[in-house]
């Protein structure tokens, strides 16, 4: 007996979750009338796939077929096997009682339900006031799910679609593996087009969730347009959705969970057997690794906490750090609120890995100037946050040929990132970083210097962008232009710094010029914008923000970690900014000087200091600049980076 229960249970649901009844009810019933019929032949399925549930166990079936039952309670028909009692009148015990407590209007409502149809010309309420009140809150209930609905997709019309704007501009987007940093970045494995997945099925009229397969029609960053399988060529019900969402699942997971498999409402008749169909059309084919989503969930695991203290640049005096606390932590994104702001709104945006940000002592380890904070106690629950956690710097060998004071190379101005620009080495510190200076704008007192490493991405040497075509900077007020470095340096009685001194390593980072993602205004670094890769010079990236002027570009490492796959925003949370409307272009075209120079102010507050200003601060001892240690470091290996590149 417990041997044929369990063969039953077996044949409700196939390998991949569908139900028997898709296919044949012959092998649920002895008593089929039609047993004889090969799969093939079974009558196609109606336009209404109701269900029915038993001891936890749903059931679906073909209509008009033998070996069916109807429920004498609610009027739901189902597998007569799996209808309650001996004389299978009742779907569930619930039914069979409610019968017998002879509740017709429970009948009633019970059927309005399932069906959506309103009552038969037969049906007689003897408690006409209660059944009332139950129909009236069903139908607010309704009217609340459909308001739900209408505002779901009000909001979706109103906000930004990643969806929408690839589709209708046919944009391509930068793969998740060109961005190490982000989840699933190192671990996407073969996610690519053809790909099958099990979804929620939207086509379904039934009124629990159901599920169906899809194929990934197109990838762009995480977001996914999928297909449902049974379509062909139709891309009528095309949707796009996050392949790292909850509800992304790899083919065979509703059979492992006991979720039931219907195919949409509109391709239901297309046909009468689609076990088989399903069986033909996934053998070979590829799904999601079936530890996805805990590889997902792992990924965005984040070791930095809240409350933990780090050193950070002062976005106001870029030359010198702060302390600060982690306040929130967003996909790997810090904000961090200076120490000494009481009312914690002096804050600074960055990723976990920026070289911005530094261990508890990292600026007296290498001699670079460190503001005091006026806070002499860790607040409670303050802590600092261990060295392990920040990106390391590949080590370097000082002991040799170095940089030193003095030399000029070309470098990213961090208060203008849309320009490369004739820079000089100001200060040589411990463990392979630089304090560096743009010619021409530079305070008396080195206030401006920002810090770079030796293997930075953001310097070169002289002549690199003559040898790529990009323009450089000149100093300001220079006149001899166009500029030509060798009567500068003669000029100036300055050496360049030696070619083999810099990062030559150029990294297979996939990404390709037009590509699509999403990127930090490094300017206003809370904010993350819809961007287009317009330019790319080795390593470098040059990343325009949609509907923006030029001016607002920013050259960017591949390797940074400001820059994020499509679809990041929606995966973590974040919000991302869309692309600037025409009529905001318009609106602001008179003004973007004044935004420019506005969006650049939390950089160049200091500035505006006088040189008497800063020197009272130091004579204040809010600023130290302490002695540089010793280095024993290895060397950076050599490639053929600084070639001649066509824009």
């Amino acid at each position: 007996m417990e041997n044929t229960k369990d063969l039953s249970k077996r044949k409700r649901r196939d390998s991949f979750g569908m139900f028997d009844g898709y296919d044949s009810c012959s092998e649920d019933t002895s008593s089929s009338s039609s047993s004889e019929e090969s799969e093939e032949e079974v009558a196609p399925l109606p336009s209404s796939l109701p269900i029915i549930k038993n001891n936890g166990q749903v059931y679906t079936y073909p209509d008009g077929k033998s070996g069916m039952a109807t429920c004498e309670m609610c009027g739901m028909v189902g597998v007569r096997d799996a209808f309650y009692s001996k004389t299978k009148r009742f779907c569930s015990v619930s039914c069979s009682r409610s019968y017998s407590s002879n509740s017709k209007k429970a009948s009633i409502l019970a059927r309005l339900q399932v069906t959506g149809k309103p009552p038969t010309k037969k049906a007689k309420v003897l408690q006409k006031q209660p059944l009332v009140a139950k129909l009236a809150a069903y139908a607010q209930y309704q009217a609340t799910l459909q308001n739900q609905a209408k505002t779901k997709a009000a909001v979706s019309m109103e906000g930004f679609s990643w969806g929408n704007y690839i589709n209708s501009n046919s944009f391509i987007a930068a793969p998740v593996t060109c961005f190490k940093h982000a989840p699933m970045g190192t671990c996407w494995g073969d996610i690519s087009e053809n790909v099958r997945v099990e979804v929620p099925n939207t086509d379904c009229s039934l009124p629990t969730k159901v599920f169906w397969i899809a194929g990934i029609i197109k990838l762009a960053g995480y977001n996914a347009l999928l297909r449902y399988e049974g379509f062909e060529n139709d891309s009528g019900l095309d949707f796009w959705c996050n392949i790292c969402g909850s509800d992304i699942h790899p083919v065979g997971w509703c059979a492992a969970s006991g979720k039931p498999l219907v195919p949409p409402r509109t391709i239901q008749h297309k046909y009468t057997n689609w076990k088989a169909f399903l069986v033909k059309r996934l053998t070979g084919a590829k799904t999601l690794p079936p530890d996805f989503s805990q590889k997902v969930s792992e990924s965005m695991q984040y070791p930095f906490k809240p409350c933990m203290r780090v050193e950070v640049v002062d976005k106001r005096h870029l030359c010198r750090t702060r302390v600060a606390v982690v306040e929130s932590v967003i996909g790997g994104r810090l904000r961090l609120v200076y120490e000494e702001s009481e009312d914690r709104t002096d804050d600074f945006w960055c990723h976990m890995h920026s070289p911005l940000i530094h261990h508890i002592g990292w600026s007296r380890s290498i001699g670079h100037r460190f503001k005091r904070s006026d806070i002499t106690k860790k607040q409670d629950g303050h802590f600092d946050t261990p060295p392990h956690l920040f990106a390391k710097v590949k080590e370097v060998d000082q002991s040799g040929e170095w940089f030193k004071e003095g030399m000029k190379l070309e470098a990213i101005d961090p208060l203008n990132l849309s320009t490369i620009c004739v820079a000089t080495i100001r200060k040589v510190l411990a463990d392979g970083f630089l304090m560096i200076g743009i010619d021409g704008s530079e305070a008396a007192d080195g206030s401006d210097w920002f810090c770079y490493h030796a293997t930075s991405p953001s310097i070169f040497p002289v002549g690199f962008c003559e040898i790529n075509m990009i323009e450089l900077t000149p100093p300001r007020g220079y006149t001899k232009l166009p500029f030509k470095w060798f009567d500068y340096l003669r000029e100036t009685g300055s050496i360049a710094a030696p070619v083999k001194l810099f990062n030559k390593d150029v990294p297979n980072h996939g990404f390709r010029v037009g590509m699509k993602l999403e990127a930090v205004d490094l300017m206003e670094p809370r904010l993350i914008c819809v961007a287009t890769v317009t330019r790319i010079i080795h390593r470098l990236l040059r990343i325009h923000f949609d509907g923006w002027e030029e001016e607002y570009d920013q050259w960017v490492d591949c390797e940074s970690p400001d820059l994020y796959p499509v679809g990041w925003c929606q995966l973590t949370g974040y919000q991302l900014q869309p692309p600037a409307s025409q009529s905001s272009r318009e609106s602001q075209s008179a003004s973007s000087k004044q935004k420019k120079k506005a969006k650049s102010q939390q950089y160049k507050g200091h500035k505006k200091m006088t040189t008497l200003q800063l020197k009272e601060e130091l004579l204040d001892g809010e600023d130290y600049t302490f002695l540089q240690g010793a280095s024993d470091q290895e060397s950076n290996g050599s490639a053929n980076f600084y070639i001649k590149q066509e824009p």
